[in-house]
């Protein structure tokens, strides 16, 4: 498949999500409570889109084929852009525009979402090629910081479930196995962020 209609391939699966929820919402199909359904449902689609972004690697690495990884950074974008349109849905339908602060600070896992949210937001915003040459070589090193932010991710996800945690589980041992992939083939240090060279391990003559 030629490199650009790949492409267009992805960013049409990526919005399925989306026209998921807005065909629902048009069907009246979300429930008796869809504000709560639209904010479940945006979260984990930026979730996934972030577990997939992951996946590019490995998937360009097993299959020989750069398209993975070429699109990436639009996995990425999408994924930040799930993330704020969950973000905007959890602030209208769930929590309010009020005494946000109070409320942040008394919820656990709306901490950890919002760090989550924080460092997609940065990735984001340094993933252009004019943000590339101006960080030059501290560009990866910054970049490593989607690893943290899937973990946050998933402790938010995980933390604030009501009952069924199992597809939770499911997706945190899909992301532990890509982490242990990542250290199979470049190391420990290749999870941590802002790190720029690698971990020496000390020794010592007897």
């Amino acid at each position: 498949m030629p490199i650009p209609l790949f492409k267009g391939v992805v960013f049409v699966l990526a919005l399925l999500p989306l026209s998921g929820i807005a065909w629902d919402l048009y069907s009246a199909g979300l429930g008796p409570d869809p504000g709560q359904i639209i904010t479940e449902r945006l979260g984990l689609a930026a979730f996934q889109c972030l577990l997939l972004t992951l996946c590019m690697t490995p998937f360009a690495r097993w299959t020989g084929w750069s398209a993975w990884v070429r699109v990436r950074r639009m996995l990425g974008l999408f994924t930040f852009f799930y993330a704020c349109l969950h973000l905007l849905a959890f602030l209208q339908f769930v929590l309010g525009w009020s005494d946000l602060g109070t409320t942040f600070t008394q919820r656990p896992y709306i901490v950890l979402g919002a760090l989550s949210f924080l460092l997609l937001a940065m990735l984001a915003a340094t993933s252009f090629q004019m943000a590339m040459r101006r960080l030059g070589r501290r560009w990866k090193p910054l970049h490593r910081l989607v690893y943290l932010a899937v973990l946050l991710a998933w402790g938010h996800y995980l933390w604030q479930a009501r009952s069924d945690i199992t597809p939770m589980v499911a997706y945190g041992m899909v992301m532990l196995l890509l982490l242990a992939v990542r250290v199979r083939w470049f190391g420990w240090a290749s999870l941590v962020p802002l790190m720029r060279k690698p971990l020496k391990v000390a020794t010592h003559s007897t």
